[in-house]
């Protein structure tokens, strides 16, 4: 670009010097309207190049928006898939823990007998009593004397899980020890004020378990025993 004086200077050399300082300023005056333009023209390149990075933008919204939605539907899709499958589960468990209650009526009054002078009058069922369901239950003598059996299944007995998840199995045992009690109060004479020998069945129970039940007056049979 030309400097000021250097445009004046070759302007005289063609006009007189007042022809040629109104020149010089038309011409300064059009080349600043020039700038004036270019940067707006600039401008708005700027402007539409942020307005398309913003369709650009709410375009990934919307498919972040849309794969969102995808994903709360697996999410519920595979909830559902757990409430089932854990419904599976508590289903079989539930046939196992029945099928091994199932073993018990036929192989315990063999191991009561055998090894705790227990014999049974009738046979073991499974019963409810004053809204209870009892596991395991029966009429049997023990050293001459009627007794009333009342026990539990469980397919393992473990004192630390015990005291984590499935609460005091003892204090649940003597609650239908209880309710077997009051249901047969004033029912049967020949049991009124007698003995309940409390029973628990399992395939496996630990040490710190068996101590506590020999603790409690508590017969707990193992699988292995039959």
């Amino acid at each position: 670009m030309y400097k000021l004086s250097e445009i004046k200077e070759k302007l005289e050399k063609v006009f007189d010097k007042k022809q040629a300082n109104v020149l010089t300023d038309v011409i300064v005056d059009a080349y600043g309207d020039l700038v004036k333009s270019s940067d707006f023209n600039e401008l708005k390149t700027i402007v539409k190049e942020l307005a398309e990075a913003q369709k650009r933008t709410e375009v990934r919204i919307e498919e972040l928006a849309e794969a969102q939605k995808e994903t709360e539907k697996e999410i519920r899709l595979l909830a559902i898939g757990l409430d089932e499958t854990r419904g599976e589960i508590g289903g079989l468990s539930r046939s196992v823990s029945y099928g091994f209650e199932n073993e018990a009526y036929r192989m315990l009054p063999n191991v009561l007998k055998k090894n705790y002078g227990i014999e049974l009058r009738e046979k073991l069922i499974r019963k409810e009593i004053g809204g209870e369901e009892i596991n395991i239950f029966g009429k049997a003598k023990k050293d001459g004397r009627d007794v009333l059996i009342v026990g539990e299944v469980k397919l393992r007995l473990d004192d630390r899980r015990m005291k984590r998840k499935e609460g005091d199995i003892f204090k649940r045992l003597d609650e239908k020890v209880t309710t077997v009690m009051e249901e047969y109060k004033g029912k049967m004479e020949e049991y009124k004020g007698k003995e309940v020998v409390r029973v628990l069945i399992t395939h496996f129970a630990t040490r710190g378990f068996m101590k506590k039940a020999k603790e409690s007056g508590v017969i707990v049979v193992q699988s292995f025993e039959w």
